[in-house]
């Protein structure tokens, strides 16, 4: 007899995972963004000679809060895997989890570096860390996206493929509307933490995308002809990677001078582009019912 509860299957284990994975992306954006990293003494894994520092809202505390938010997603990620390879699940469910677990050591040794030896240089942290610390973040998120996704029973459709498009559009408006080269909103350690929340969101409904485009070309996603699918997934591919870029250049990376200003934005409005792109590809997707030719037959 399973102690498991009947309601946590493995699908809502992995994207309760990916959900505080998101959540940690938002933290550890808003504990850069008020210098909160800088705190603790440039200590690690003690925090101002103490394990607890004062539970008070202060540097200390958020850097602290953010480590331990990070420890216990860290040790569901380990669930995610241990659990990917004691169930029936195929080859690449349990790759995409052991893969995310496989990296999670560098995540924290460049997070460990950041705040250490990346926090005593003049300025705050060194460009290449700071760089490295999303990177891997970004891989750690998608890879428990991807394992989300195929770890359950529910095949592609094509309304799963109009949701999750719907998804990455919402999201990138979203992320607009607190970027930092869209003047409504000042780009503040909240805003910032907001804006990776929502580039974020978009980011997997992309990975989503993509995912069910290309079981639509192999068959296994009713609704959507393949030549259809083949171009959503190419639209989805380019909007995912100049979304890459917008997120990368809201983390100070390089100078925000009116040139990069001017290539962030133009990221921005390729990456929404082409997930309209996208969108207008599927407008009238349905799910089939009969005999029904899919849509944008071939």
């Amino acid at each position: 007899m399973s102690l498991r509860p009947a309601w946590l299957t493995f699908r809502r284990y992995a994207a309760a995972t990916t959900g505080m994975t998101l959540t940690l992306f938002a933290i550890g954006v808003y504990t850069a963004a008020t210098g909160s990293g800088l705190a603790c003494q440039a200590q690690w894994p003690l925090c101002s000679d103490q394990l607890i520092p004062a539970l008070t809202i202060n540097p200390d505390f958020i850097e602290w809060f953010h480590r331990v938010w990070a420890m216990v997603t860290g040790f569901l990620i380990l669930g995610v895997a241990g659990w990917s390879w004691l169930g029936s699940f195929d080859r690449r469910t349990r790759l995409a989890a052991t893969l995310a677990v496989a990296i999670l050591p560098v995540q924290i040794a460049v997070g460990a570096i950041t705040v250490t030896i990346g926090g005593l240089v003049p300025g705050g942290y060194t460009v290449s860390t700071h760089a490295a610390h999303l990177i891997v973040a970004l891989s750690i998120f998608t890879l428990l996206g991807l394992t989300t996704m195929w770890g359950g029973e529910r095949p592609g459709s094509a309304s799963l493929l109009r949701i999750a498009v719907g998804v990455a559009v919402g999201g990138i408006l979203a992320s607009a509307l607190f970027s930092r080269v869209v003047p409504l909103l000042t780009y503040s350690p909240g805003g910032q933490a907001a804006f990776y929340i929502a580039g974020l969101s978009a980011h997997l409904g992309l990975v989503a995308t993509l995912v069910v485009a290309t079981e639509a070309m192999d068959g296994t996603a009713a609704g959507v002809a393949t030549s259809t699918a083949r171009t959503v997934r190419r639209l989805a591919a380019g909007s995912m990677g100049a979304l890459v870029v917008t997120l990368l250049l809201g983390r100070d990376l390089v100078y925000m001078s009116p040139l990069w200003r001017q290539v962030n934005l133009v990221a921005l409005v390729l990456a929404l582009a082409l997930a309209l792109g996208a969108a207008w590809m599927i407008r009238d997707v349905e799910e089939p019912t009969g005999r029904s030719t899919p849509i944008g037959g071939d």
